[in-house]
């Protein structure tokens, strides 16, 4: 279901036709999850407009196409929400700063100018100009992992899921749930009492999971209100074009037949940088180095990464450390948009300015 601020972020994505001059802006920004959304607010501040490319359909990164409805209970000042919730709010705030999304394309050029600002091109022929470049692509261009059943991918999206984008889709309906990670067994866990049968099936007796999980999962077991198999898909059955049972080869070397409506697989994601490795930039196991804390630049003077792309020593990927590194990267890029300005801190409480961006009254104190 599509919120009203995921309406507006839709209406605001433009794809330009590569027949049209190059777009010149200040700055570009890879990426529309949580921490881009973010680098938009911040660059805000500052006067710096920005615009905003992500390969996915949708605004909102993994938060919104992986755990929509999962709640989240690390964000500062919010004791929870959803991922969707997440979005939405942060939506609301990058308002008064009009970016302009460009959605369903991946960047697959990036070129540094003789003048110092950079080429950038993306998979729909969109053409930039511009003087720097945010890159908040997450874990990059992430694919889940995929059953390796022969035949079996002709359910996909009817009756075999690898992500659960309408929960109410499997109310009342006979699941099997594969995978031995969070997601299996979050997912698990919430549709026990909704779903007419749950069964969990993994590999094997050990999980990757939250441990609290995975007691609460053997202690529905032990209620009988959900199943756990130790086995893995090997085989399936259809009738009438519908998949109507899977065949299921346990540790003891038998196979099994479970009848099912659906069949839900978490594996987890395979993460590719994409054409990310191909930009001369520093990259350590799959990541971007950045060459300090203060500004998180990457080797490459201009381009910024903050979020799950980037590391260094004490790196901790929680969606509030990308915050932090936006802020300071909004300060860092600065000096190459406005090189003849001094750039001073301000308060969004107490500054005149700053309100007059984000478009509210300065309050008066008696």
């Amino acid at each position: 279901m599509e919120t009203s601020a995921g309406l507006e972020a839709s209406n605001l994505a433009t794809n330009t036709n590569s027949a049209n001059a190059p777009i010149e802006t200040d700055a570009v920004i890879i990426g529309a999850g949580p921490v881009g959304l973010f680098q938009v607010f911040e660059l805000g501040l500052l006067e710096i407009k920005a615009h905003v490319i992500d390969s996915l359909p949708v605004v909102g990164g993994q938060c919104v196409e992986l755990y929509p409805d999962k709640p989240i209970y690390d964000i500062p000042a919010v004791p929870v929400c959803t991922g969707q919730e997440l979005t939405d709010n942060l939506l609301k705030q990058i308002e008064p700063f009009e970016p302009t999304f460009h959605l369903n394309q991946e960047v697959t050029v990036v070129e540094k100018r003789e003048d110092g600002r950079f080429n950038v091109e993306t998979s729909l022929g969109t053409r930039f100009i511009t003087k720097t470049i945010f890159i908040a692509a997450g874990v990059g261009s992430f694919q889940p992992r995929t059953m390796k059943v022969d035949g079996i991918e002709q359910f996909e999206s009817k009756q075999l899921f690898y992500r659960v984008k309408d929960p109410s889709r499997f109310h009342g309906k006979n699941l099997v749930i594969c995978g031995g990670g969070d997601s299996a067994l979050d997912w698990a866990l919430n549709f026990v009492g909704k779903a007419e049968s749950v069964i969990l099936l993994h590999r094997r007796e050990e999980f990757r999971a939250a441990p609290a999980s995975v007691a609460k999962m053997k202690e529905l077991c032990e209620e009988f209100e959900m199943q756990f198999l130790v086995g893995q898909v090997t085989g399936y059955e259809s009738k009438d074009e519908q998949l109507s049972e899977i065949k299921v080869t346990g540790a003891d070397g038998v196979t099994r037949r479970l009848p099912l409506d659906y069949l839900l697989v978490f594996f987890g994601l395979s993460p590719k940088l994409g054409p990310i490795a191909e930009w001369g930039l520093d990259i350590e196991r799959k990541q971007l180095k950045v060459v300090d804390t203060e500004k998180f630049e990457t080797n490459v003077p201009g381009i910024f990464a903050v979020g799950d792309i980037n590391t260094y020593p004490g790196k901790k990927k929680l969606i509030l450390s990308g915050f932090h590194e936006a802020a300071l990267a909004a300060f860092g890029a600065a000096p190459y948009i406005f090189p003849e300005k001094k750039i001073h801190m301000q308060y969004t409480t107490t500054s005149p300015k700053l309100h007059k961006i984000l478009g509210v009254e300065t309050p008066v104190f008696d």
